[in-house]
């Protein structure tokens, strides 16, 4: 006979392709059918997302809790490493790279049920997926991401479906492939590359493949012949000044030419024209003409948070403490990763160490105890600046560094190309999916212990 753990539902199909059959114990998952083929779920705890910050506290929990005390939900057969999609836009790596199957990055221990959530109810503390399972939990952890609105710049989801569009954006397995594409077949002219006026996750992101862009266009000897734009919607190049200090100084080598606060506002694929608004005056627009356009849509929470009144601010982020990640008004739900309010940069780094202090914080909490575990809002950008050259930043809240590695990381290294490219993820699927990372901080102590 299988584990039970093995078993998930699955909601893409009528109906239910398999069930979990578990022991009757208010400390493990219970489930029951009934005539219209949906299904009710009790569960110690719940992790509604099965992302990095998902998968991360699957593991830690399935350790340390009964068998089946823990379920997942996640609607994704397959688990991408997000932070790997630039290199696959600058030809680096692949697509397969960065993929494993969803159900690979969960413990045994766990149930996966493979559906939406459409509804939480924090009152009753029941979870309501797109299928109509209904899920009872006593603790609950929210994880469930950014989703990504092509829809807000017309002409966007268009010039994406178009091979031929020269439209492209790394941040989808779907598309970031086409940025490679685009790459190759650009032989001069007007590049841009733009950044939302929106919260993103990997905020660096969008400048990275900008710099690899123009990287790849000297080494095929296009680049005296075209025009490169960085169209930012933020007032500087990047938040902490030490790193945007020498980001722009980066720019200025590569004469690449930065417009900020500009906002791209649609799309016009069938003449290869893009327009973009001031942030400060949204009625002042302009548009241009391009030979490429790299775009890094707008993002926000999905459905299911930003329009639940009782869990969000006023952005749609779920509110919790910025420091015990404790949600402000249910204590029994925690937040994790993008889809809070936390004023930390969106990153895989801030999720690793956001974890510890979540696992801290809920043990805590199931035994009716304070949560006093605090996050220092640390996260990590590996900025690309080109084909082996990177700038680390590090850095908590309030914008200060925080740099592990023994020298200045404002410089462009070889070493910190090479952490981004094959050590982090390394570190990502073997390590910390499986709960045991949770940032460098041990690290920091051994190699610099003076770092600041």
């Amino acid at each position: 006979m299988r584990p039970l753990s093995l078993y998930y539902l699955d909601a893409s199909a009528d109906g239910v392709k398999e069930r979990s059959l578990v022991p009757s114990s208010h400390l493990h998952a219970r489930l029951r059918r009934n005539a219209t083929m949906s299904h009710a779920f009790s569960c110690k705890l719940l992790i509604v997302g099965g992302g990095s910050g998902g998968c991360t506290m699957a593991a830690k929990f399935a350790r340390r809790l009964p068998k089946d005390s823990v379920i997942v939900v996640e609607p994704s057969a397959e688990h991408f490493y997000q932070p790997l999609f630039t290199l696959v836009g600058a030809g680096v790596k692949k697509v397969s790279d960065c993929v494993k199957a969803e159900r690979a990055c969960l413990p045994d221990k766990a149930i996966w049920i493979k559906d939406y959530a459409k509804f939480i109810d924090p009152d009753k503390m029941s979870v309501t997926t797109a299928k109509d399972h209904v899920i009872n939990y006593e603790y609950l952890i929210v994880a469930v991401g950014l989703k990504y609105d092509y829809d807000k710049v017309p002409g966007l989801k268009q010039a994406l479906d178009d091979e031929k569009s020269r439209v492209s954006t790394i941040y989808s397995p779907d598309y970031c492939g086409k940025t490679w594409s685009d790459l190759q077949n650009f032989k001069g002219g007007d590049a841009f590359f733009t950044y939302p006026n929106t919260p993103i996750k990997c905020p660096g992101a969008p400048q990275k493949i900008c710099y690899l862009a123009e990287s790849y266009f000297t080494k095929t000897d296009v680049r005296s012949k075209s025009n490169v734009t960085y169209n930012t919607s933020l007032p500087v190049i990047f938040g902490v000044k030490k790193y945007a200090d020498a980001l722009m100084k980066v720019v200025e080598k590569k004469n690449i030419n930065v417009n900020f606060k500009t906002v791209l506002k649609e799309i016009h694929p069938e003449n290869n024209e893009a327009v973009f608004y001031q942030v400060d005056d949204p009625t002042k627009t302009q548009a241009v003409k391009y030979d490429l356009l790299h775009v890094t849509p707008p993002m926000s929470t999905p459905e299911v948070l930003s329009s639940n009144s009782k869990l969000v601010d006023k952005t749609g982020f779920l509110n919790v403490d910025k420091y015990t990640l404790q949600h402000c008004t249910y204590p029994n739900i925690y937040g994790l990763g993008d889809c809070t309010n936390t004023p930390n940069s969106k990153t895989a780094a801030a999720i690793a160490k956001q974890c510890l202090v979540l696992q801290k914080n809920l043990l805590k909490t199931m035994k009716g105890k304070t949560a006093k575990a605090r996050y220092d809002g640390y996260g990590a950008c590996p900025l690309l600046t080109g084909h082996n050259k990177c700038i680390l930043a590090e850095f908590v809240y309030d914008g200060v560094p925080r740099e592990t590695m023994p020298f200045n990381q404002a410089n462009e290294s070889i070493l910190a190309y090479y952490m981004k490219k094959d050590l982090f993820p390394y570190i990502y699927w073997n390590l910390m999916l499986k709960g045991y990372y949770h940032g460098p901080e041990v690290i920091r102590k051994l190699i610099n212990p003076l770092g600041k």
